[in-house]
C-alpha cells in the first residue's frame, strides 16, 4: 500500500468516527440514537472524504514526499563532509552562579 492511500484510509476512517459520534451526540438518550442515520451519514462522510483526498491531494503525503527529495539531494551534495573538524568550541567563562565574567 503506498503512502497516500495509506493517508487516504486514515483520513477516511477518523472523517466517518467524527461523523458518527456527531451524530450520537444529538440524541438525548442512547435509546434515541437513530443507528440507521449514524451508519448511513458515518458512510457518506466516508466516501466523501475519499474523493475529495483524490480531488485534491493530501497535504500531509505532498509533504513527505518533498522532505524525502530534499533529503536525497542533500546526501548526494555531501555538503558537510569534513567540516566537523573544523568546527570549534568556546569555553563557557562564567562562575557557578551564571554570571560572565568581563575580560
Amino acid at each position: 500500500m503506498n503512502d497516500f492511500m495509506k493517508a487516504t484510509l486514515i483520513r477516511c476512517l477518523r472523517t466517518m468516527a467524527q461523523t458518527a459520534i456527531s451524530v450520537i451526540g444529538t440524541a438525548m438518550v442512547l435509546a434515541d440514537v437513530n443507528w440507521q442515520m449514524v451508519v448511513s451519514a458515518s458512510v457518506l462522510a466516508g466516501i466523501l472524504s475519499i474523493l475529495t483526498s483524490i480531488a485534491t491531494g493530501l497535504p500531509e503525503v505532498d509533504l513527505a514526499e518533498e522532505l524525502e527529495d530534499e533529503f536525497e539531494e542533500f546526501e548526494d551534495e555531501d555538503e558537510w563532509s569534513g567540516k566537523e573538524d573544523d568546527m570549534q568550541v568556546e569555553p563557557y567563562e562564567g562562575d557557578e552562579s551564571g554570571e560572565v565574567e568581563e575580560e
